[in-house]
């Protein structure tokens, strides 16, 4: 069975390797001719420092290659890539082709769910499922157990891409939660930016536990807010990938809060960071879908301030310790089934 990879950076060829070393007829596709000739040349991503691509897995810059039979077809390009991948596979897929999106993010400019621009673009009866939970390419490359979880509305959807993803050192979960564990995917990029922002400013762990935790109720209440279920929050998709990009040396979220942190504008921090930083446009959506749904966000909005507005780190972390005094429950955004 065909399996194609829309996205050759590091997470796409990480899930090529992973899908390889479950038996699939793998092609990796490239969007940069001169980028694929080079991963087909060396047979080496150079964010994937030690890991050889083997030669079964095709790599191509074609398009037309690249989508031809396809049974899967994998999406695991940047935020601002999403629809445009989307639009140019449509009429291009079987009715029967599995579209598993394993981006993270939200778009920039609509603050849409990426199975949102999907299901729109290939209609209320394709085969969509969400992959999300704390999975580092550059470990999942190496074959260090992990786990993840795959979400669709349709259960069934969702056990396929199980099926089709897990291994022995990669556990897969199942959901119909579409709504969670995307938001957690996304909003778990900006919360790390605060992080890595508290570690730049010299901050120890207190304040890393204390924006992990109250990061997470926010994005809980939101989540319910917008149709997801908070228990989803708790899982892997929520506290499981806010942690691993709080606190991994990975993490691009963590790097260029930390470089902001110690005084770098923000837009110098994403060039030094070197690749695409999610929690940057994240930190816009989330602003927006805070306001659109009422729900008092304080975490990602000082955050948004910082990058988008210049709001010296310092000062927003004085805002944010001296709000009102509240019940730690009272916003509604409590993450632990009663």
């Amino acid at each position: 069975m065909k399996t194609t990879v829309f996205g050759s950076g590091s997470w796409g060829t990480s899930i090529a390797l992973l899908l390889n070393d479950n038996g699939y007829d793998v092609t990796l596709w490239s969007k940069f001719e001169e980028e694929g000739n080079i991963l087909k040349k060396t047979r080496k991503n150079p964010l994937l420092s030690g890991v050889l691509i083997p030669e079964e897995i095709l790599i191509t810059s074609d398009f037309n290659e690249a989508v031809n039979e396809t049974s899967i077809a994998v999406i695991a390009v940047p935020s601002y890539g999403i629809r445009e991948t989307a639009q140019a596979l449509a009429g291009n897929l079987n009715d029967d082709c599995v579209i598993v999106c394993m981006s993270k993010g939200i778009e920039k400019d609509t603050s849409c769910l990426f199975t949102s621009i999907l299901k729109d673009t290939f209609g209320g009866e394709a085969l969509i499922a969400a992959v999300s939970g704390p999975t580092h390419a550059e470990e999942v490359a190496r074959r260090v157990p992990t786990a993840c979880v795959a979400a669709a509305e349709d259960i069934s959807v969702a056990m396929r891409v199980q099926n089709l993803l897990m291994n022995d050192y990669l556990r897969v979960y199942t959901s119909t939660d579409v709504i969670g564990v995307e938001l957690g995917a996304a909003l778990k990029n900006v919360i790390a930016l605060g992080a890595g922002i508290s570690v730049g400013l010299g901050f120890g762990d207190n304040t890393m536990a204390m924006l992990i935790t109250r990061g997470l109720a926010e994005m809980a209440e939101l989540c319910v807010k917008m149709g997801g279920r908070k228990e989803t929050l708790a899982g892997l998709a929520g506290l499981g990938d806010l942690m691993v990009t709080c606190i991994s040396e990975y993490s691009r979220n963590r790097r260029a809060g930390i470089l902001i942190g110690k005084g770098l504008p923000s837009q110098e921090a994403m060039r030094e960071v070197g690749a695409v930083v999610e929690g940057y446009y994240a930190a816009r959506a989330a602003k927006e879908l805070s306001e659109k749904m009422d729900v008092d966000m304080p975490i990602c909005l000082e955050t948004y301030r910082v990058l988008y507005e210049n709001k010296p780190p310092t000062e927003a972390l004085r805002d944010l310790m001296g709000r009102s005094r509240r019940s730690e429950q009272s916003t509604g955004g409590e993450i632990w089934v009663t």
